[in-house]
């Protein structure tokens, strides 16, 4: 029988064991550790292999992140359609005399109008930059100029049974000083513009932009009678029965040292347009194959037309300067498709075609309805009545460029 003695006794021998299997514990487990050291590089490999056969397929890349910014830098190829449709030199029957040329001027039958201007195409750059963030938002601005293009058109001279004559509201008319002349008009235009849009991408093929922007357009209306007068026209004033098959007071007080220099053009008209407003668009990839893509943009808005002309009419061979300012309302809408190649990694070459159209805008032919004039017997004077900003016009044409994203 074992004793209450006994018994505890066992029980002290149990604890102290525990107490020493720490202390052994710790002195034997750096031994077996550095044993483990111990093992050599094959052995290691071999339990290696064993723990976990190679894979045959090579590590696989990490995902690399989509380009942030976007730099263009573009020739942009634009041509200028449509505008004022004003009528700059008439016909009058050689039969009509001087004398009531004036007032029958109004009624001459068209011999060339302002809508019939072809300028061609003139060139400028294109530079946009553009920011992605990987949360779909983006930003960007970009900005273009077309540099001046211009038309003439010369009329004349025509049949000496005929009158060639130019009309504005009020006393204003223009026909030949002298039969061997023709009626020269000229037109030019230039266009500026800048923008800075938000973006957000709908999915990875349509993004919505909107955004602010401004536009200048700028045009230039110039008629003169070529060649030039060298001799004062005095039959004009001395001859008003005369009718133009004879033109026989040409000559009449004129001096011979009166040069071309001396006259000024009959008509020069000045229009500045500057377009400030919102827009919207949509920007998409239209097709994607391989390194060959189509993208299409649409973008439209509403803007205030801040437009200003000026004008300076010769009346008796003097210059009577004109000018106004006014704010109309103005609709500007683009559309544009370009095909891109990737030629290398970030970098692509863009080819496309773009139309930009502007309603609501001033240019210089229509300005001549707003330019009133007096004349004898009342004092020579011309004054401004306002801005007409009725015209529309559209550009249009070819880019390209590069393209680099990083």
């Amino acid at each position: 029988m074992r004793t209450p003695f006994a018994s505890f006794r066992h029980r002290l021998e149990l604890v102290a064991a525990c107490f020493l299997c720490g202390p052994l514990g710790a002195l034997f487990l750096p031994t077996t550790a550095s044993a483990g050291d111990q093992e050599t590089p094959t052995s290691q490999a071999a339990d290696s292999e064993k723990a976990a056969p190679a894979s045959p397929q090579k590590p696989v890349d990490p995902p690399q992140s989509a380009p942030r910014w976007t730099f263009s830098a573009e020739a942009i190829v634009l041509g200028r359609t449509g505008g004022a449709n004003q009528p700059l030199v008439g016909l009058l029957p050689g039969r009509t005399q001087f004398a009531a040329t004036q007032n029958a001027a109004a009624l001459a039958a068209g011999a060339f109008n302002s809508n019939q201007f072809w300028q061609g195409f003139s060139a400028g750059p294109k530079i946009s930059v553009t920011y992605h963030d990987e949360s779909g938002y983006g930003a960007e601005f970009s900005y273009f100029n077309i540099f001046t293009q211009s038309a003439t058109k010369t009329v004349g001279p025509t049949n000496p049974r005929d009158w060639l004559v130019m009309h504005a509201p009020g006393a204003f008319w223009q026909t030949q000083d002298f039969k061997y002349q023709g009626m020269a008009w000229k037109d030019a235009t230039n266009l500026y513009g800048a923008e800075a849009n938000g973006r957000l991408d709908l999915s990875p093929r349509v993004t919505v932009l909107g955004g602010l922007r401004w536009l200048q357009l700028n045009d230039t209306l110039v008629g003169w009678l070529t060649p030039a007068d060298r001799n004062a026209p005095d039959w004009k004033t001395k001859c008003l029965l005369e009718t133009s098959p004879s033109f026989s007071c040409t000559l009449f007080g004129a001096s011979s040292t009166d040069t071309a220099s001396t006259y000024p053009p009959f008509w020069t008209a000045k229009t500045q347009n500057n377009l400030y407003g919102g827009q919207v668009g949509v920007d998409a990839k239209l097709l994607e194959l391989g390194r060959f893509s189509i993208d299409g943009l649409i973008k439209a808005g509403v803007f205030d037309n801040a437009a200003t002309q000026s004008a300076w009419v010769s009346m008796e061979k003097k210059l009577f300067p004109t000018q106004a300012a006014a704010n109309h309302a103005a609709f500007v809408s683009e559309a544009a498709l370009q095909a891109k190649y990737q030629l290398a990694k970030g970098l692509a070459l863009k080819v496309g075609y773009e139309a930009l159209w502007l309603d609501g805008v001033a240019l210089a032919p229509g300005q001549i309805r707003e330019t009133y004039t007096t004349g004898p017997p009342q004092a020579v004077s011309a004054r401004a009545l306002g801005v007409n900003a009725g015209s529309n016009v559209l550009f249009q044409g070819a880019t390209v460029g590069l393209e680099s994203s990083f």
